[in-house]
């Protein structure tokens, strides 16, 4: 008491002081009973059903199913890798003009067809019709982009158009406009 009243602090404020402090403890206190109380309850439901051995269990069961998604993943991702190869080699570029071949036939029902790959391989197919003699069927074979005989005006243009995968037919009259 004499250290308080050698400071000047009355002894009456100091207990006031403690007891507030006594109040906030037992506050918190409260408080962290309450957190942990709830933290129980959900522990409680986390493992219901389950002891510590069955929880292991699934969990080695999980870690085996991602375990055999990866294999899955390697085993598709070898797939794909098998088509697109596949597909690389398919023809994918096409030409196609549509002329007439002899005058005394009109109705453009000849054409010129190319089929492509990416790496530009394939041949021109060039059925010529006739009303006289029939329909006439050539083949030539591409290799990047060029071939070895000379080709017509419309395989020419045909090919140009597969090299730059038009994609759109279009007839010798039309390529005359442009």
């Amino acid at each position: 008491m004499e250290l308080f009243n050698s400071i000047g602090i009355d002894i009456g404020y100091v207990v006031i002081g403690m007891a507030v402090v006594i109040v906030l403890l037992f506050m918190m206190l409260i408080i962290s009973m309450v957190k942990i109380s709830n933290m129980r309850i959900n522990y409680e439901k986390f493992m219901e059903g389950e002891d510590g051995k069955t929880l292991e269990q699934a969990i080695l069961d999980k870690f085996a199913a991602i375990d055999t998604l990866e294999e899955n993943v390697k085993s598709i991702n070898g797939q794909i890798k098998d088509i697109v190869r596949i597909l690389e080699k398919t023809y994918k570029k096409i030409g196609l003009i549509k002329y007439d071949a002899f005058e005394e036939v009109g109705g453009q029902l000849s054409f010129v067809l190319v089929l492509l790959t990416s790496e530009n391989n394939g041949f021109i197919l060039n059925s010529m019709y006739s009303s006289r003699e029939g329909c006439f069927n050539y083949v030539k074979e591409v290799i990047n982009g060029e071939t070895s005989v000379t080709l017509s005006k419309e395989e020419q243009q045909a090919l140009n158009e597969a090299k730059h995968n038009a994609g759109l037919s279009k007839t010798a009259d039309e390529e005359k406009n442009e």
